[in-house]
């Protein structure tokens, strides 16, 4: 598989204080076969600095290819993904959170199954592989697994990590997809939509993951594991558009 171009989407939420420490990593980082990059920042109506602060790294750092993009009030993760995919201009595009929970080192672990011929979407798991993980919340491990457990019921897939970040696509394949949830929905969404198209080729990837405590700037709370039962149902057993 030949790819010229990733583009890599940022949703970024008050993420003043660390947008800058992503982008250098992203910068740093030699994709494989001389894949370019192409950064595309969605800003979701942040309350802080954030535009600055992206405006400032642009300034500094021309030579990174960034696309810069508002939202005039706060709608959602999922609807900053939204609009990052629509904006997308690469063969391929990952998600990746503006924070410092995963890590733009291991792109290249999940583009091998892309650019092998092997794999159509390629997801990164954080419960397998040999990576380092930061040990946390008990709770939200629980909470992940059985999530993940209730989108294999209804999509047939093994997947190990539904909920992570780390999602690698065909980027016209998701483009053609009719996404609709604005949150922390999305997650589930897009699992079961390409789950029923027609033989997909899904990979999972072992990833690192140094995750973020509620006084570091983490955001989903139980009320998101909530919907996300809910988009399971509707998409999964209703099979919802």
């Amino acid at each position: 598989m030949n790819i010229e171009k990733l583009s890599i989407i940022i949703p970024a939420y008050n993420e003043a204080d660390t947008i800058h420490l992503i982008l250098n990593k992203i910068k740093a980082v030699e994709l494989m076969d001389d894949i370019k990059k192409e950064v595309i920042i969605v800003n979701d109506c942040s309350t802080d600095h954030t535009n600055k602060a992206v405006a400032n790294y642009q300034s500094a750092n021309p030579d990174l290819n960034i696309q810069y993009f508002e939202h005039d009030y706060n709608k959602g993760k999922g609807a900053a993904l939204h609009t990052g995919i629509a904006k997308a201009t690469g063969d391929y595009l990952i998600i990746q959170d503006a924070d410092l929970e995963y890590d733009p080192q291991e792109y290249n672990d999940l583009l091998k199954p892309i650019c092998n011929g092997f794999a159509d979407v390629v997801y990164g798991s954080r419960f397998m592989g040999s990576n380092p993980h930061r040990i946390l919340f008990f709770w939200h491990t629980i909470g992940n697994r059985w999530l993940t457990f209730a989108s294999n019921m209804f999509s047939n897939l093994n997947l190990t990590d539904m909920e992570t970040c780390y999602k690698l696509f065909d980027t016209k394949m998701i483009q053609s997809i009719k996404l609709t949830e604005k949150r922390f929905g999305f997650e589930p969404e897009i699992t079961q939509k390409i789950a029923r198209i027609p033989k997909i080729r899904i990979y999972e990837v072992g990833i690192s993951y140094y995750g973020r405590t509620y006084d570091d700037g983490k955001k989903i709370g139980w009320k998101d594991g909530v919907r996300a039962i809910y988009c399971i149902l509707k998409y999964g057993l209703f099979k919802a558009e």
